[in-house]
C-alpha cells in the first residue's frame, strides 16, 4: 500500500471520527444518547441498520466463502433479504409500539425484573463475544492491505470505535453509518467492473470458474442450512437488542415498517455487488489456502483500485464494521444504564446517567478489543461466527419476538426455552463430539439451533392456550406502553426536528467531503479515471443538496 492510500485512510478516519464526536453536544439526555430522541427518519434508521448489519466480516467471512465455494455466498446473504422484509411487515411496526428505549425495558414490563435480570447478563455476556468476532475481520483487513500485525490493528481499531461511540451515542453510530454507506457503495461498485476487466470480461469468468461455481447450494451449504440460516436471520435481526433499538427509534409503526423493507430491498442486490470480486479472484488465483482465503476480496481490490481508492474502501470498510460494533457497544451500555445501575441508583440525574453510559461504552470496548485477539486461537473467524449463529440465535433471539405476539407465555416458559436451547446445542458443538463422537454437520447444527426454540416455544404456547391463562404480568406490560406513549408526547416536535437537521447537515458535509476526496483521487488516478470521477461528482452533489436544502432549517420539518 503506497502513501497515498494510507493518505487517505487517515484522511477518512479523522472525517468519520470528527462527524462522531460533534454530536457530544446532542446527548444531554439518556432517550437522546440511547434513540437519537425516538424520533429518527426512517431512511437514516434503515440504512444504519444495513450497515450495523454489515461489517467488513461481510467482505471477510462470505469473501471466503465466495472465494472457495461461489455463488453459494450469495445465496446464504440472500436470506437477509427474506428476513428484513418479514420483519418490515409484521415484526418491525410491533417493537416501535412497545415505546421501549432498550429490549431490556420490554422484558422487564412483560416478564418482570428477574428474568430482565438473567437476560441481560446473558446478553452482555454474548455481545461482549460477538463484537469480538466483529472487530477481527477488518484488523484482518488492515493486516493484509498494509502488512500490519494485526494484534497492533485490533487495539489501534478498537480504541477509535469506542472514542466516538462514548462520546456522540446514538446519532454518532447513525450518522457514520450513512457516510460509510456512500463511500463503501461507492468504492465497491468501482471494483467490479474493473475485475471483471482484468479477467477479460463476463464470459471469461464464466469460462475460467471452477465447476459448480454457480451452483445457488452444495454439500457443505445444503438447502437445509440456508431455511435454518434464514430463520436464524430472522431472529438476529428481528430480536437482537441492538437491532431492535433500529426499530423503536423512529417516529412511527409505519416508519418502523420501512426500515424493514429497506434493509431487505438493499440485501436483494448488494450480495451480487460484494460477492462478485472474490469469486473472480479464484478464477485468477486458486491457489489460497487455510485462512488466506479470507483476504480474498481485498487481493482482488489490490489488483484493481486505481491509487487512493484502496485506502477509501479500507478507510470505510474499517468504520462499516465500526458501524457493527459501536452499535452493539451502545445499546449495551444502554442496558447497562438503563436497566442495571438506573434499578440502582432510580434517582439519578440524566447527566449521571449518561456520563454512566459513556464509561460503560469504554469498558465494553476494552472487553470487544481482548475479545478480537482471541479469535484466531478459536479456529478463525468463520468458525467463531457460525458457532456463535448455531448457540445463540434461536434460544437468544427468538423468544423477545414470541412475546410480541402472545400474551400467554410467561418468564418461567421463556427462560426454560432458553437455557434448554442453550444447553442441549452447547452440548452437541463442545461434548458430544468428543464423548460420543458424534459430530454435526453445519446444517444440523444451524437446523438444531433455530429448529429447538421454535418447537419449545410451541409447545408452551400451544399448553397455556388451552390453559387460557393470561401472563400475570401482560396487563402491566400494557400500562407501561400507555404510560411511555403519554410521556414521549411531551417532547417537542421542535427538538426532534433540530436534531434530525442537525443529522442530515454533517452527514451532507461528510458526504461532500468524501466526493471531494473521490475528485481528487482521480486526476491522479492511472486507471479508472472515468469511473471515480463520475462517482465523486455524484457523491459530491448529493453532499451538496442536502447541505443547500437544510441549511437554515433548524425551525422546519425534515421533509426527506
Amino acid at each position: 500500500m503506497n502513501t497515498i492510500d494510507i493518505s487517505v485512510i487517515l484522511l477518512f478516519t479523522v472525517l468519520v471520527v470528527a462527524c462522531g464526536i460533534s454530536f457530544s453536544s446532542s446527548s444531554k439526555n439518556m432517550k437522546s444518547f440511547f434513540s437519537a430522541g425516538g424520533a429518527l427518519p426512517w431512511w437514516m434508521s434503515g440504512l444504519s441498520l444495513f450497515m450495523s448489519f454489515f461489517s467488513a466480516g461481510t467482505f471477510v467471512v462470505w469473501g471466503s466463502i465466495a472465494y472457495e465455494h461461489g455463488w453459494v455466498a450469495v445465496t446464504i446473504q440472500w436470506t437477509m433479504c427474506i428476513a428484513g422484509i418479514i420483519i418490515g411487515f409484521f415484526i418491525a411496526p410491533k417493537w416501535q409500539k412497545t415505546k421501549v428505549l432498550t429490549a431490556a425495558e420490554f422484558i422487564r414490563d412483560r416478564l418482570g425484573l428477574k428474568v430482565q435480570k438473567v437476560y441481560t447478563y446473558i446478553f452482555l455476556a454474548i455481545t461482549s463475544f460477538s463484537t469480538g468476532a466483529f472487530l477481527y475481520p477488518v484488523a484482518k483487513i488492515v493486516e493484509v492491505s498494509t502488512g500490519l500485525p494485526i494484534e497492533h490493528t485490533i487495539i489501534i481499531l478498537g480504541i477509535l470505535i469506542l472514542l466516538y461511540t462514548a462520546i456522540g451515542g446514538l446519532w454518532a453510530v447513525v450518522v457514520t453509518d450513512i457516510l460509510q454507506f456512500v463511500v463503501l457503495t461507492a468504492a465497491v461498485l468501482i471494483v467490479v467492473p474493473l475485475s471483471l476487466d482484468k479477467i477479460g470480461g463476463l464470459s471469461n469468468f464464466i469460462e475460467k470458474a471452477p465447476e459448480g461455481f454457480f451452483a445457488l447450494t452444495n454439500s457443505e451449504y445444503t438447502w437445509g442450512f440456508i431455511v435454518a440460516f434464514g430463520l436464524y436471520n430472522l431472529f438476529f435481526i428481528a430480536g437482537n437488542w441492538a437491532y431492535i433499538q433500529r426499530f423503536t427509534s423512529v417516529s412511527s409503526p409505519s416508519d418502523a415498517k420501512k426500515v424493514g423493507l429497506l434493509f431487505g430491498g438493499l440485501y436483494l442486490i448488494s450480495p451480487i455487488i460484494w460477492m462478485i470480486a472474490p469469486m473472480i479472484y479464484r478464477a485468477l488465483n486458486p491457489e489460497l489456502g487455510g485462512f488466506e482465503n479470507e483476504g480474498a476480496y481485498l487481493l482482488m481490490s489490490k489488483e484493481v483500485l486505481p491509487v487512493g481508492m484502496l485506502g477509501l474502501m479500507l478507510g470505510a470498510m474499517i468504520f462499516a464494521t465500526s458501524s457493527s460494533i459501536n452499535t452493539s457497544l451502545n445499546i449495551a451500555a444502554g442496558v447497562l444504564t438503563n436497566d442495571v445501575f438506573k434499578q440502582f441508583k432510580p434517582n439519578a440525574s440524566q447527566k449521571t446517567l449518561v456520563t454512566f453510559g459513556r464509561v460503560a461504552t469504554a469498558i465494553l470496548g476494552c472487553i470487544t478489543i481482548v475479545v478480537a485477539l482471541l479469535v484466531p486461537k478459536m479456529g478463525g473467524v468463520v468458525e467463531v461466527v457460525m458457532t456463535l449463529a448455531a448457540l445463540t440465535g434461536g434460544a437468544l433471539f427468538l423468544p423477545p419476538i414470541w412475546l410480541l405476539f402472545s400474551r400467554y407465555q410467561t418468564g418461567t416458559t421463556i427462560l426454560a426455552t432458553t437455557f434448554i436451547s442453550l444447553a442441549v446445542n452447547g452440548f452437541f458443538k463442545f461434548v458430544a463430539p468428543s464423548m460420543l463422537d458424534i459430530v454435526l454437520s453445519r446444517a444440523s447444527e444451524m437446523i438444531l439451533g433455530v429448529g429447538l426454540p421454535v418447537v419449545l416455544l410451541g409447545i408452551f404456547e400451544i399448553v397455556l392456550r388451552f390453559r387460557n391463562v393470561e401472563a400475570p404480568g401482560f396487563q402491566r406490560y400494557l400500562n407501561a406502553v400507555e404510560q411511555r406513549s403519554r410521556e414521549g408526547e411531551h417532547i417537542s416536535e421542535d427538538e426532534k426536528t433540530t436534531d434530525n437537521n442537525k443529522g442530515i447537515r454533517v452527514i451532507g458535509y461528510g458526504i461532500a467531503a468524501t466526493g471531494t476526496i473521490m475528485l481528487t483521487l482521480s486526476f491522479i488516478a492511472e486507471l479508472g479515471q472515468g469511473v471515480v470521477a463520475l462517482l465523486g461528482g455524484v457523491i459530491l452533489s448529493v453532499g451538496i443538496f442536502l447541505l443547500v436544502k437544510f441549511r437554515g432549517t433548524r425551525d422546519a420539518a425534515v421533509s426527506l
